[in-house]
């Protein structure tokens, strides 16, 4: 039996979580497992930290580039996050999903509220840490806060994770490769959908045909 009768629908993967809960993490330890998924490079307003790089990390845009594109209806969704813009632009989410794999988002919550908005089939799981003094560890850990900003971050963080049941799965970010595998189960299971068949009639046809 032919492989193409099988074959499946690509979809987006939105990862969300509160800052500091370790999604950058979890997402580049699953590109490294799981070839059969792709990222999707962000745009954002806010400096660049000394490890990332243009065009790897994010789109580094003016506050000016980044109005102008939101006027010209080229992002899939976007938000203003702790005073900076940040955003997903349609073109990367249209390419990618062309391309033969799985998109996966690393996005923030108010982001990926937009996202379900326009892309209903997604699969979106919230990570969440294992205790807001785990949180509070981790922003410390990353020296990119001063103390004020780091009190609000922790301030948005209590009220993102509020909002967990508003997305389709909920993971704890306790141990990486542990977090790496449920999130990779999620994945599978949502292959294995039925409404992800890319010919769910030409099956039908070949089971119901007669031998």
């Amino acid at each position: 039996m032919s492989a193409e009768f099988f074959a499946r629908k690509r979809f987006i993967v939105v990862i969300t979580a509160p800052s500091g809960a370790g999604k950058t993490t979890v997402i580049k330890r699953l590109l490294e497992t799981n070839t059969g998924l792709s990222y999707s490079i962000s745009a954002t307003t806010r400096e660049r930290r000394a490890e990332e790089e243009d065009g790897r990390d994010y789109y580094f845009l003016s506050e000016g580039e980044f109005r102008k594109k939101i006027d010209a209806g080229e992002f899939a969704e976007w938000a203003e996050v702790h005073g900076s813009f940040y955003g997903t632009l349609r073109s990367q989410v249209e390419q990618k999903l062309t391309g033969g794999s799985h998109l996966l988002m690393d996005v923030d919550v108010q982001g990926a509220r937009q996202l379900k908005n326009s892309y209903r089939d997604g699969v979106y799981i919230f990570l969440i840490p294992p205790s807001m003094q785990e949180l509070k560890r981790r922003l410390v850990k990353r020296h990119t806060e001063d103390k004020h900003h780091l009190e609000v971050r922790l301030k948005n963080a209590v009220k993102e994770i509020a909002s967990f049941p508003d997305f389709g799965y909920l993971v704890v970010n306790d141990h990486l490769e542990q977090t790496v595998e449920e999130v990779l189960q999620v994945i599978r299971a949502e292959e294995l959908k039925t409404n992800r068949l890319s010919d769910p009639a030409g099956i039908a046809k070949l089971y119901l045909d007669k031998p």
